[in-house]
């Protein structure tokens, strides 16, 4: 995806880079994820929390291309990460079809984050797991708002792909940055 403009001058051509996107994510289908133990579907779900903030309300065109463009650091990090970073699970109430009736159940649904620095930029991807289903990539969030974090210099909003200037490094020198992708 092309990175030579602002997030703002790129939003004129919005259409385009969703399909981009969409091309893209639909390539994944799954990767092994060490952390885990297993794999992690790439599913249309996925694709619709990137675009969608909830039902019918599409999320600010900046941000939905923020997200597309780190579409491609949150497979490495699912692929590379041999721990999570953020671990919860909470009991909620769904309806789900039982021989053509939908009736209320109880489902323990598990989330897990992993974070990471990757081209001096901070990304947390985010997945799911409903019951025992299959273990699903929910979303993927650059660089949000913290100002230190351990001692690490992150910044509010991004611009682009990464910290505002070049000469971050000194203040990255406790993180460990990879510059793969």
């Amino acid at each position: 995806m092309k990175i030579n403009k602002t997030i703002n001058e790129r939003v004129i051509d919005y259409d385009q880079i969703r399909l981009d996107a969409a091309e893209l994510y639909a390539t994944f289908i799954s990767v092994n994820c060490p952390a885990l133990k297993g794999k992690v579907f790439f599913t249309s779900e996925g694709f619709n929390h990137l675009v969608y903030s909830s039902p019918k309300k599409m999320r600010d065109k900046r941000v939905q291309i923020l997200r597309f463009d780190m579409l491609e650091k949150a497979k490495y990090i699912l692929q590379t990460s041999t721990t999570f970073q953020e671990y919860d699970e909470e009991i909620i109430n769904k309806r789900v079809n039982r021989n053509g009736h939908w009736v209320p159940k109880n489902i323990l649904v598990r989330c897990w984050g992993f974070i990471a620095i990757i081209q001096k930029f901070r990304v947390k991807v985010v997945v799911t797991q409903e019951g025992n289903g299959a273990i699903k990539f929910l979303s993927v969030v650059p660089a949000w708002f913290t100002k230190n974090y351990r001692g690490i210099k992150i910044i509010e909003t991004s611009v682009g792909k990464g910290l505002k200037f070049f000469d971050d490094d000194e203040e990255l020198k406790n993180a460990t940055v990879c510059d793969v992708l």
